[in-house]
C-alpha cells in the first residue's frame, strides 16, 4: 500500500490536475510527522496500561477500514483519499509500538534478536504473498488490491488477538497523565543524547540518509510506472526482486560489519546509494532499472540493519532501551517527513522526476559527510563495556 500500489493509483487517477508528485509527497510527510509527533505518547502507553492488546486492536481496525474505504475513491477526490491513507499510515505505524511492546512477553532477553528477526522475514515472506496473490488485479482492477490487502491484514492480525498472550498491569492512568509521562520521557531523552556528542552526530547523519532512503523507496514505483512506462505486473516482480536481493545483502553485510565495524559498512552502502540514484537519472529502459533496483536492494536491509548495530555499539549500557525508543519511535518514523516533500514538489517544479533525485544524491552525500564525524572508537569502547556487563 504504501510504497506500490497506491501511490501510482492515487497519483495516475485520484489527482486529476497533474500534481500528483507534490500531494503524494505532503500526504507520506503528514502521515509520518503525525506517527513521530504520537510515538512518545504510545510508547508511554505501551509502557503502563494493561490492555495494550485493545489499543492494537483500535489501531489495526483503523488501519484496515481506511484501506477498505480506499477503494471508493473516485477521480478528484485526491483530499478525502489522502486522508484516509493518513489514517490508516498512523494506524499502522501507530499500532507497531504496542505490537513491539509485546516482545518481552512472549521470549526472553537471550532470544530477543531471533524473535525479531524471525518476525521480519515473516514480514518479508508475507510482503511477497500478498504481491503474489495481487497479481491478477494489478492491471484490470488496481483498486480492488486494497480490498484484498485490508482482509489479508484482517486475517492474519487475528492470531495476535486470539493465540498472544497479555501480560496484564495494574497501573491506571488519566490521558494528562501517560501524556505528561511520554514527552516528559521524550524531552530527557534528549538532553541525555545530547551528552555523547558521537551519539549526537550519528543520529544526525542517520536522520538525513535514512530520510533519502525512505524517499527513494516511497518513490521508486511512481518512477518506474510514470517515467519508465512499467506496467503493474512488472513493477511486482520488481519489488519482489528487490526484497529477495535486501535479505541476501543483509546477511552479506551483516557478516562484513561483524569483521570492519558498522561505520565503514554504512559508508560503503551509501556509496551504493549515491550510485543507485546517479544511475536512476540515467535510467531509460526495464532492464537498466532491474539493474539499479538489485544494487538498492544489496544495500537497502544492509543499510538500516548496520545502523541500527552501530548504535547499539555507541549507546552505553545504562541508557540501551531509552536511547534505542527514541532511535526507532521517533527519530526512524520523523525521518520520512523531509524528503518526500523535497521529491515531490522538485518533481511538481521541473515536471519531471528526473532532477528530484539529484536531490536525495544531496542527502546521501551530507549523511555521508556528517558520519565520518562519528569517532568509532566510543563505539569500541562501549563494545567493551557491553562484555564486562554480559560476564
Amino acid at each position: 500500500m504504501v510504497t506500490f500500489v497506491f501511490p501510482i493509483y492515487f497519483i495516475n487517477t485520484i489527482v486529476t490536475d497533474g500534481h500528483g508528485d507534490k500531494y503524494w509527497g505532503f500526504t507520506l510527510s503528514a502521515s509520518m510527522l503525525s506517527v513521530a509527533m504520537l510515538t512518545p505518547l504510545l510508547g508511554a502507553m505501551a509502557d503502563v496500561l494493561h490492555n495494550k492488546k485493545a489499543f492494537l486492536g483500535i489501531f489495526t481496525s483503523v488501519t484496515i477500514v481506511c484501506t477498505l474505504l480506499l477503494y471508493f475513491m473516485q477521480p478528484g477526490m485526491a483530499l478525502v483519499a489522502a486522508a484516509l491513507f493518513i489514517l490508516a499510515n498512523i494506524g499502522y505505524e501507530g499500532g507497531t509500538v504496542f505490537y513491539d511492546a509485546f516482545i518481552p512477553e512472549i521470549t526472553t532477553p537471550q532470544t530477543f534478536g531471533r524473535v525479531s528477526g524471525l518476525g521480519y522475514a515473516c514480514g518479508y515472506f508475507g510482503s511477497l504473498i500478498i504481491l503474489i496473490v495481487n497479481l491478477p488485479f494489478f492491471e484490470t482492477t488496481p483498486k480492488f488490491t486494497f480490498v484484498v490487502t485490508a482482509a489479508f491484514y484482517a486475517v492474519f492480525a487475528l492470531p495476535m488477538f486470539l493465540v498472544v498472550p497479555e501480560r496484564r498491569r495494574n497501573a491506571n492512568l488519566s490521558f494528562g497523565e501517560l501524556t505528561k509521562r511520554g514527552f516528559g520521557q521524550l524531552a530527557t531523552t534528549v538532553r541525555h543524547i545530547r551528552e555523547y556528542k558521537d551519539i549526537t552526530r550519528f543520529l544526525t547523519a542517520f536522520f538525513i540518509y535514512n530520510d533519502a532512503i525512505l524517499t527513494v523507496i516511497l518513490f521508486a514505483g511512481i518512477f518506474a510506472r510514470k517515467t519508465l512506462h512499467f506496467s503493474m505486473t512488472d513493477l511486482a516482480i520488481w519489488f519482489a526482486m528487490i526484497q529477495i536481493v535486501a535479505v541476501t545483502g543483509s546477511l552479506v553485510f551483516g557478516r562484513f560489519a561483524d569483521k570492519h565495524g558498522p561505520k565503514l559498512t554504512i559508508t560503503i552502502t551509501l556509496f551504493i546509494w549515491i550510485a543507485v540514484v546517479t544511475a536512476a537519472y540515467f535510467t531509460t529502459t526495464a532492464a537498466e532499472f532491474y539493474f539499479v533496483g538489485a544494487l538498492a536492494g544489496v544495500s537497502l536491509g544492509s543499510s538500516q540493519a548496520c545502523s541500527r548495530s552501530f548504535m547499539a555499539l555507541l549507546t552505553p549500557p545504562e541508557h540501551t532501551a531509552e536511547f534505542f525508543g527514541f532511535y526507532d519511535g521517533f527519530c526512524g518514523k520523523a525521518s520520512a517527513v523531509i524528503g518526500p516533500v523535497v521529491f515531490g514538489v522538485l518533481s511538481d517544479l521541473f515536471g519531471s522526476q528526473r532532477p528530484a533525485i539529484w536531490a536525495m544524491a544531496a542527502f546521501f552525500i551530507i549523511g555521508l559527510i556528517l558520519l565520518r564525524r562519528v569517532n568509532e572508537h566510543h563505539a569500541e569502547r562501549v563494545e567493551e563495556q557491553l562484555e564486562v556487563v554480559a560476564r
